[in-house]
């Protein structure tokens, strides 16, 4: 199909650029707004001014049918709307089948895409590693078993499982109370060498170290290295009832006090204050903000502290007997393999992440793309460079992909709107298809898109991942269009009122309904 470029004249002659000027908008790379949970990322240097283009007609551009115009005029007008211009403003509307953009605008300009990132390393590992992939933990003895007590070390060996959790870790320590394990008398050793260390500061990004997705990853990413509290409040000036998870040995956790307040920001009102043995409260809980769970990232203790901290309770409560330390570490040449624990497909993890947005659990999904046991630790840098081969070798223009950690909680990771629109393209193709659009939050119903577009046609029929951080907004996905063609759609804006703009995205995925 011909595509129809529309010169910045005919966008003057819709109403669409005040005063008619070209002139660039400075975008702010200030991160430290609130983002939401899990969906951060980074507003790019002052974007070059917009190429619209759209479904052609026979003629010329002052030909445009009036339907046309009123359409793409209506749906542009909401980003104007909410201040942002139209020059930092990436759209790439597609059939998902295949072909060139049916509606685009700034569409091969390089963005900061936030989460929508995420869905690089999701179809990168579904074709790679496969939909059916597996993460095994493993127990092993660094010593010998006599009447139930292992005179020696006992290692746990991570495997990157991005969906790790404690009770995963309960099962796995069942199974060796139930060949016989009841007492350890060596040390507990974690062994996390399948990723390469790394120096991680989680207050680095935008000085929230507190918040559950600036958990780092980590070969046993445990809980995502959260606590979870589930917080009922009594009243004002009075502590408020919670129930938390995991259970971790030898840590407190000091009720916060619930108080009058409008419930604004729960995490800043709380002033959550971790150290190595106890969480406290300076703020306070307000009764407004009624009962919710929030996650916490206790990023004052290490992962080897955590997992040895929740191991404790773990192994205590189904009898079994340890006084040792916790150390890192990894199993002797001689030792024996005594359990294991094997997780939920790449298929189902891969949900997570999408669906809620999960940033520990991308980024883990991103290293586990070249993480070999036995091999070299796998490392950001090699995982990058696998999956930017991977697009190459499908015929994917990366030239605009720099990518990072792959959870879009980055201040490098960009790509063009037309790259994501063509990897929906090629996701929509591929045999993992169901896997991959069943991973999206679906408009109106569940995920992160579950309070939008409710009572709109479009609830139930757009597979939508989003993506926001102060200064950055972003949607890709799929529409079920009225005529029923599936429809690709990607849109990012970078301005300082992106976030302000969600509205317009809405409007979008409604036309791009009514109108393909």
């Amino acid at each position: 199909m011909r595509r129809l470029l529309l010169p910045l004249s005919l966008l003057c002659w819709l109403g669409l650029l005040a005063g008619c000027a070209a002139s660039r908008v400075p975008v702010s790379d200030d991160v430290a707004q609130t983002p939401l949970a899990s969906e951060v990322s980074v507003a790019p240097a002052t974007p070059a001014p917009p190429t619209l283009a759209s479904s052609p007609t026979p003629s010329a551009p002052a030909t445009v049918s009036t339907t046309a115009k009123t359409s793409s005029a209506r749906v542009l007008a909401g980003f104007l709307r909410a201040g942002v211009p139209l020059e930092a403003v990436a759209i790439d509307v597609r059939d998902a089948a295949g072909g060139d953009a049916l509606f685009a605008l700034n569409h091969e300009q390089s963005m900061q895409p936030a989460s929508v990132m995420k869905l690089l390393p999701t179809q990168a590992a579904l074709e790679l590693l496969g939909p059916g992939h597996r993460w095994i933990t493993r127990v092993h003895a660094n010593g010998v078993i006599n009447g139930g007590v292992l005179d020696g070390d006992l290692v746990i060996e991570g495997s990157g499982d991005p969906q790790f959790s404690h009770h995963d870790l309960w099962r796995l320590l069942a199974r060796l109370r139930a060949l016989g394990l009841r007492e350890v008398r060596g040390k507990l050793l974690i062994d996390r060498t399948l990723f390469s260390p790394v120096v991680f500061d989680a207050a680095a990004f935008d000085g929230r170290p507190e918040r559950a997705y600036n958990a780092p990853s980590d070969a046993l990413l445990l809980n995502s290295l959260a606590l979870r509290m589930h917080i009922t409040p009594k009243g004002p000036d009075h502590p408020v009832a919670f129930v938390s998870e995991p259970p971790l040995s030898g840590f407190a956790i000091d009720a916060p006090l619930a108080s009058d307040a409008r419930c604004a920001s729960p995490y800043a009102q709380l002033q959550p204050v971790p150290s190595a043995n106890r969480l406290q409260f300076l703020g306070h809980y307000p009764v407004d903000c009624g009962e919710r769970e929030i996650a916490l990232h206790l990023y004052s203790l290490d992962p080897v502290q955590y997992v040895g901290s929740v191991f404790r309770t773990l192994w205590a409560q189904l009898g079994g007997r340890f006084s040792g330390g916790v150390f890192a570490g990894s199993a002797a040449p001689d030792s024996r393999e005594l359990a294991s624990w094997t997780s939920e497909p790449l298929s189902s993890q891969i949900r997570a992440i999408n669906k809620e947005s999960n940033n520990p659990m991308a980024r883990n999904l991103l290293l586990s793309i070249v993480a070999q046991r036995g091999g070299p630790p796998a490392t950001t840098d090699a995982a990058a460079a696998r999956v930017l081969d991977w697009l190459a070798a499908a015929g994917i223009d990366s030239s605009s992909v720099i990518l990072q950690n792959g959870s879009g909680l980055s201040r490098e990771e960009s790509m063009s709107a037309a790259t994501l629109a063509v990897l929906l393209q090629r996701a929509w193709r591929q045999p993992t298809m169901p896997e991959f659009v069943a991973s999206l939050p679906v408009a109106g119903i569940d995920g992160t898109m579950e309070r939008r577009l409710v009572g709109t046609p479009v609830q139930g029929r757009a597979h939508i991942k989003t993506g926001s951080l102060a200064d950055v907004s972003a949607i890709a996905g799929y529409v079920t269009a009225r005529s029923g063609r599936r429809i690709a759609v990607v849109s990012m804006i970078n301005h300082p009122q992106a976030n302000a703009a969600r509205g317009a995205f809405d409007e979008l995925l409604v036309w791009v309904w009514e109108n393909h």
